[in-house]
């Protein structure tokens, strides 16, 4: 005879995968889902769900390492006027410093970024003969470059396989059941797992859209929202 725990647990479950509407309890059932959902919610591929603007590979490369702790529309403001100063990775890696920081300084930690920037550029010129590379294990060799940004680059830039995992994506994923992982880099090696590889940017970037305008890290609207039938955190 089952404990009163185990009972408890039993008509938790019920609650949250009704039986009868059919609700994925499988977390790749629930990705599935999630996927179909946020697809119909934000259509189009990872190039148009990316808020970045962009022209080229070595134009995203650089719009999102100023992303970092700061907003795309912030970023979108600044990469105009920094790529018509230096619209190649060969412009950029023999720019003043200086001037760099001065382009980027709205953005936050502008000294930090103008050195990764400038490393950056150097960096394409003499080992990658200025063309931005697209495996993540040579982007990663790039300063100001983690898994996030080079997934960034990899799925939106190329239409490679890539799934960035930034804060939202890894909140959003707890929540839904899809990991129980904190770590960026297992959270991203989980949902490999279970998200076809075709769709990887995409789904990350809904994800993102999806935190930022409803499942919010404080006071989540769960009730504004098209997957609480099937999130078994609704309202944490």
């Amino acid at each position: 005879m089952a404990d009163r725990g185990e009972h408890s647990f039993r008509l938790l479950s019920h609650r949250r995968y009704p039986p009868d509407v059919g609700l994925p309890r499988s977390a790749r059932g629930r990705a599935r889902v999630v996927e179909e959902r946020l697809s119909a919610q934000f259509p189009g591929d990872a190039v148009d769900l990316c808020e970045l603007d962009h022209r080229n590979p070595y134009e995203l490369l650089a719009a999102t390492i100023l992303s970092a702790q700061c907003t795309d529309v912030r970023v979108n403001k600044v990469t105009p006027a920094l790529f018509a100063a230096f619209p190649t990775p060969t412009a950029l890696a023999g720019a003043d410093r200086e001037v760099v920081e001065t382009l980027v300084h709205s953005t936050g930690f502008y000294r930090a970024k103008a050195g990764n920037l400038l490393g950056m550029g150097q960096v394409l010129v003499t080992k990658f003969d200025s063309e931005v590379p697209r495996e993540v294990k040579d982007l990663i060799t790039l300063p100001g470059v983690g898994r996030k940004t080079a997934n960034v680059i990899r799925s939106v830039a190329f239409n490679l396989p890539g799934l960035p995992v930034d804060t939202h994506v890894g909140r959003l994923s707890r929540r839904l059941g899809l990991t129980e992982e904190t770590d960026p880099v297992r959270v991203e090696h989980e949902l490999n797992a279970i998200v076809p590889a075709a769709r990887r940017g995409g789904f990350s970037l809904r994800l993102i859209l999806h935190g930022r305008a409803t499942c919010r890290s404080q006071r989540p609207q769960c009730d504004n929202c098209i997957l609480a039938d099937l999130c078994p955190r609704r309202g944490v």
